[in-house]
C-alpha cells in the first residue's frame, strides 16, 4: 500500500475506485466497505483508494472540543495495508478545504485529481461545505462526470449497527470484549518506552512505561488488562495498568506494561500493545504488601487467560 499526503500527489495516470471517510477504528463495518472496494477495483483493473483527512475535521472546526480517536494515522495505515488497500490518501484538512462545495469537491478532488471511476460509500454519507453533499447529489454528479456510485446500506454492513462511537463507549466502560468484537481485532496503543520511577522493579514487577505521543488517541478505562506485544519479533503476553497508582499516591495517569518471561532492556523501544482482556478496576491498597499480593493474583489470572483464551 502506498501512502500519499494530499490528493494533488496522486499519480494522474491511475484509474481509481474511491471511498471517503475517517474510518476511525477500521472496524468490521469499515472492513466490509473496504473489501467491497478492493474486489471491485481488481475486477476492473483500477486502484483502490481511501481518501481520509488529517487533522480530523472536528479538530479544525470545533477548537474547544476534546476528540478521542481509536487509531493514530500509523495504526490506521497498518490496518489498511493488511486489508489489501492500494492507496491511502491523507489529505490535509483546514478551514479553506472545509469551504469546498459538494460540486467543487467532486469535480476538483475526485475527478480531476483522483481520476475516480467509482465511488463506494457507507449509508448516510455526507460531504462538502456544511455536509451539504449526499447520495442523491452524488448520483446527479455521476451522470455529469461519468463515474459510478455505490452505496452500502446499513443492513449490509452489519446486523448490529457497528460504529466508532459504540466502540469508544465500550472502551471507556471496560467492555473490552465488546470493543474487540466490533473492531475485528484487539484494540491497540503504540508508544515509546520511557523512564519511570522504577517502583515496579523494586516489588518484583518491572514495568515498561509507555508514552503515547498523540494526544488525540483514546486511552481505555483505568484498570488492569491482559495484553500482548512483540519485542524484536518475539511475542510476549503480559499485563498492563492504566491509572494513577493510588496506593503510592500517584497524581498523573501512567500506562505501565509488565511482560511475562521477558528479560531485557525495553527503554526507547517503540511497542504496539494489543489489549486482550479487562482483568479488574484500579484499586487503592492500604499497604504495598497488599498490592504485591494482588499483582501476583493478576499475573496468575492473566496467564490463565492466555492459556485458555476465555
Amino acid at each position: 500500500m502506498k501512502i500519499i499526503h494530499s490528493t494533488s500527489n496522486f499519480p494522474p495516470h491511475k484509474k481509481s475506485f474511491v471511498t471517503i471517510g475517517t474510518f476511525d477504528g477500521v472496524h468490521v463495518g469499515h472492513q466490509k466497505i473496504l473489501q467491497n472496494l478492493i474486489r471491485s477495483a481488481k475486477k476492473e483493473n483500477a486502484k483502490s483508494a481511501l481518501l481520509t483527512f488529517f487533522p480530523h475535521p472536528r479538530m479544525v472546526l470545533q477548537k474547544n472540543v476534546t476528540i478521542e480517536l481509536l487509531n493514530t494515522i500509523d495504526e490506521k495505515s497498518k490496518l489498511l495495508e493488511d486489508i489489501g488497500l492500494d492507496y491511502l490518501i491523507v489529505h490535509p484538512f483546514n478551514k479553506a478545504f472545509s469551504r469546498l462545495t459538494a460540486l467543487d469537491f467532486v469535480r476538483d478532488i475526485l475527478i480531476n485529481q483522483l481520476n475516480a471511476k467509482k465511488l463506494i460509500i457507507g449509508y448516510d454519507h455526507h460531504f462538502g461545505k456544511n455536509r451539504e453533499g449526499n447520495i442523491n447529489q452524488l448520483r446527479e454528479y455521476s451522470q455529469l462526470f461519468d463515474f459510478k456510485v455505490q452505496e452500502i446500506p446499513a443492513h449490509d454492513i452489519d446486523d448490529v449497527a457497528v460504529s466508532s462511537t459504540k466502540i469508544r463507549t465500550a472502551l471507556h466502560n471496560g467492555l473490552l470484549k465488546t470493543a474487540n468484537k466490533y473492531l475485528g481485532y484487539p484494540f491497540m496503543i503504540q508508544g515509546t518506552v520511557v523512564n519511570g520511577k522504577k517502583l515496579g522493579g523494586k516489588i518484583g514487577f518491572p514495568t515498561a512505561n509507555i508514552h503515547v505521543k498523540e494526544d488525540y488517541k483514546l486511552i481505555p478505562k483505568t484498570g488492569v488488562y491482559v495484553i500482548q506485544t512483540r519485542v524484536d519479533n518475539d511475542l510476549f503476553f503480559g499485563m498492563m495498568n492504566i491509572g494513577y497508582r493510588p496506593t503510592i499516591n500517584g497524581r498523573h495517569q501512567t500506562i505501565e506494561a509488565h511482560l511475562f518471561n521477558f528479560d531485557g532492556n525495553l527503554y526507547n523501544k517503540f511497542l504496539t500493545i494489543e489489549f486482550l482482556y479487562f482483568l479488574r478496576e484500579e484499586q487503592k491498597f492500604d499497604t504495598v504488601d497488599e498490592l504485591i499480593l494482588q499483582l501476583k493474583k493478576d499475573r496468575d489470572n492473566a496467564i490463565f487467560f492466555t492459556q485458555n483464551k476465555l
